[in-house]
């Protein structure tokens, strides 16, 4: 006689989480500068000089060579894109226009194929329709950060949700305590002023435990996850 085979039990459900990834800032921990414009989205800040560690890997999308190094370095920048199903930002990191938009047909940084290959949630007060470039839809959301990151968990699928930043962003989902794991590289260069995530890591430990691993290119990447 054959034996009833057992009922498939289900699998428990993994939570989806929100990262930061690869956010990069100076020793003094600056990620971005001051006066940004449609030519300098990064303000008087050099993206060359603080995100060199990552154009210098062999993964980085905008390589046209086949060269890069491999490593611990490479290792993040192939992280990337792993397991994120939809992407927060904050206005100035889709673009420099302030106040009401004034230009629809301008259409972010990226041209008309962006790298997030995802849902993408634009915080802004002055909301406007969304459009698809390529495998990016923008979606223009004015509300809290909660509401933002259910949004951005259903459009996800069930994977997780990258927040992109840029620093106020960040730390407005910081205050509100949303943030789940945070990769942040500090790169060797000191900017002095502009666009501030901490004056130290050590304000976030009452709430994070942290892991600091240095790499051979100079940069020392922190690894933040929820106590």
């Amino acid at each position: 006689m054959n034996q009833p085979q057992p009922l498939p039990q289900p699998q428990p459900q993994q939570p989806q989480l929100l990262r930061v990834m690869n956010f990069t800032v100076s020793s003094d921990g600056i990620a971005a500068g001051e006066h940004q414009t449609l030519e300098n989205p990064f303000g008087h800040v050099s993206p060359e000089k603080l995100l060199a560690w990552a154009g210098a890997t062999a993964s980085w999308p905008n390589r046209t060579d086949l060269g890069g190094s491999r490593g611990l370095d490479d290792y993040f920048t192939r992280d990337f894109a792993r397991n994120i199903g939809a992407e927060i930002m904050g206005r100035n990191k889709f673009g420099p226009q302030r106040g009401p938009w004034q230009d629809h047909d301008w259409r972010g940084w990226w041209g008309d194929e962006p790298p997030f290959h995802t849902p993408v949630f634009v915080m802004t007060h002055h909301e406007r329709p969304s459009f698809t470039l390529s495998d990016t839809t923008f979606h223009f959301v004015d509300a809290d950060p909660i509401t933002v990151l259910e949004r951005a968990r259903e459009a996800a699928l069930g994977k997780d949700v990258r927040l992109g930043g840029g620093v106020t962003t960040v730390r407005q989902f910081l205050d509100a305590d949303l943030v789940d794991t945070m990769h942040v590289a500090v790169s060797p260069v000191e900017l002095g002023s502009g666009m501030r995530l901490w004056d130290s890591p050590d304000e976030l430990l009452d709430r994070f435990h942290l892991e600091v691993v240095p790499s051979p290119s100079g940069v020392t990447h922190h690894l933040f996850w929820r106590r």
